[in-house]
């Protein structure tokens, strides 16, 4: 089972510097196992150790309440840039949503739908049914880093980022037992998304892609 939905078949995004990516598509093999690496796409330094409330940053935005075994430290770096700091602070929010539907097994939870649309939300309700399917959550730490953002010239959003799974794993909810796996090159995924600021001033990612094991990515 993968941490994270990986979506398409494979893109060329430019953020900051052309990035090809080969995505995984939700039908590989290595996305049926039970004991596959948690794969896992959030701002700022090193995050609370363990945050389970997020603060909505306006009125409106669903509150995530998360378990408190699962936690992040997001290394993205603020940029003073008050649009892109927005983009991070609603990446952020999404991938927080994710793991609090996977957390209720709902797979049409309102708070990821609330930060995601298009394919992006059609392929993460897949990604979070298949946990509900297997009867499991996500636990652990998650690590975000290595960040590139560019506004391009329609107004929409490019971002590339680096996720470190290797403390990140997969919890059976039926057992309570997690299932903690060897960290290898794999445990590094590179995602690259598109978002668009819709009519609520939310940035709505409307697609993302990730693979494993890039080079990009490895400590």
């Amino acid at each position: 089972m993968n941490r994270r939905p990986t979506l398409l078949a494979a893109l060329t995004l430019t953020a900051a510097a052309a990035l090809t990516l080969s995505a995984c598509g939700s039908d590989d093999s290595s996305a049926a196992k039970d004991n596959d690496k948690i794969a896992g796409a959030d701002t700022g330094s090193k995050a609370s150790a363990s945050p389970t409330v997020s603060d909505p940053a306006s009125a409106g935005r669903p509150k995530i309440d998360l378990p408190s075994d699962v936690t992040y430290e997001f290394q993205w770096k603020k940029t003073g840039d008050a649009r892109k700091d927005a983009v991070l602070s609603d990446a952020e929010q999404r991938i927080r949503a994710v793991d609090m539907a996977i957390a209720k097994q709902d797979p049409l939870d309102k708070a990821y739908r609330f930060y995601s649309e298009g394919t992006a939300a059609a392929e993460s309700q897949k990604y979070i049914q298949e946990f509900v399917d297997h009867k499991a959550r996500t636990t652990g730490l998650t690590r975000y880093y290595n960040e590139s953002l560019t506004i391009k010239g329609d107004g929409t959003a490019a971002l590339v980022y680096c996720e470190d799974q290797s403390k990140a794993f997969n919890k059976f909810l039926k057992t309570g037992k997690t299932d903690v796996t060897p960290v290898t090159k794999d445990s590094y995924v590179v995602y690259a998304g598109t978002l668009r600021k819709n009519g609520d001033g939310v940035w709505v990612t409307e697609r993302l892609i990730s693979q494993r094991g890039s080079a990009k990515c490895q400590p």
